[in-house]
């Protein structure tokens, strides 16, 4: 089997919160390029993102809040949420192809139709909280992913790994009465969205990094603090919010990791998947601003999925 390749680039370009902002529609081009780079971009399964259903959004999100989002939408110009997060008319079309993309990956990987699945989309997710946009997110997709296929596909048992730089404060908000899902998220501390670390063990392990931090002290404190809880959760499904933030390069933190300190943590991460759920891994686009360095480590991340799902 292959890897699906869930995008929907058009649409998403329709989502842009300004000039010099650094979730902008040239991200997804920047992966794009890397794909090239690496020679994968014919080896891929290349599939349209479809649109979430009110629905499966509202799953994970207050019903008011999802609903007030789409009334105040303006059809012309922005409306600012908060700081970063700005809303215009592209802005909610793109959050469904995101969230919409996160849900038909589970169902082909699910179905057997690939191995693993990334989702080449925008805005990101993790941010979102129960009921407010923030840090760029509107839809938390990788929440609303577990939840679907724990109401669709009837697993007991999912697990979401989060190697973005930020905290993903949004998943462990709207999934923290949700005994079937593990989350472990890995985060410069102190940087937003300033969480605190405190786990709950069993249900949330929380992994934070000084700034500075480089890959060999990022790839032991995963080792230590995610595979025995993953062990010990024994997942039937694997997500992950795959943030590439963490390179040195970025100008939104100040963590030192590679390219290949993702591949690293992707191996990683398809061991426990091979070991645990027959390799049933989707991973969903989170960070990365600094584009030659989420070409190279998107591009890296999708390679070892690639090469992994083919075996």
């Amino acid at each position: 089997m292959t890897t699906a390749y869930f995008s929907a680039h058009d649409i998403c370009r329709g989502h842009d919160m300004g000039a010099g902002h650094p979730e902008q529609p040239g991200r997804l081009a920047a992966i794009e390029q890397g794909l090239e780079v690496v020679g994968i971009q014919d080896a891929l399964w290349r599939c349209a993102a479809p649109e979430a259903s009110l629905d499966a959004i509202k799953r994970v999100h207050d019903p008011f809040y999802v609903d007030e989002l789409f009334a105040i939408a303006p059809t012309r110009g922005r409306v600012p949420l908060d700081g970063d997060t700005t809303l215009m008319a592209g802005s909610l079309p793109a959050a469904r192809r995101s969230a919409g993309a996160a849900i038909a990956a589970v169902d082909a990987v699910m179905a057997g139709q690939a191995a693993n699945a990334f989702c080449a989309t925008r805005p990101p997710g993790h941010h979102a909280e129960y009921a407010k946009a923030m840090g760029f997110c509107f839809f938390d997709n990788i929440a609303i992913a577990a939840a679907h296929a724990l109401a669709a596909h009837g697993l007991s048992r999912v697990a979401i790994l989060d190697f973005d730089v930020h905290h993903g404060n949004g998943t462990e908000d709207v999934l923290r009465h949700e005994p079937r899902v593990l989350f472990c998220s890995s985060y410069e501390n102190p940087l937003f969205p300033y969480t605190d670390d405190t786990c709950v063990p069993g249900k949330l392990i929380k992994t934070p990094l000084r700034a500075g931090t480089a890959g060999r002290v990022f790839r032991d404190a995963i080792e230590r603090d995610w595979l025995g809880a993953l062990d010990d959760h024994a997942p039937e499904l694997i997500l992950v919010s795959a943030g590439f933030d963490a390179h040195r390069a970025d100008p939104l933190a100040n963590l030192n990791l590679e390219a290949e300190d993702f591949a690293w943590v992707t191996e990683r991460i398809l061991d426990m998947a091979a070991h645990h759920c027959d390799g049933r891994v989707v991973s969903v686009l989170e960070g990365g601003y600094a584009l030659d360095a989420l070409a190279a480590s998107a591009a890296t991340h999708v390679q070892t999925l690639l090469t992994r799902g083919q075996r």
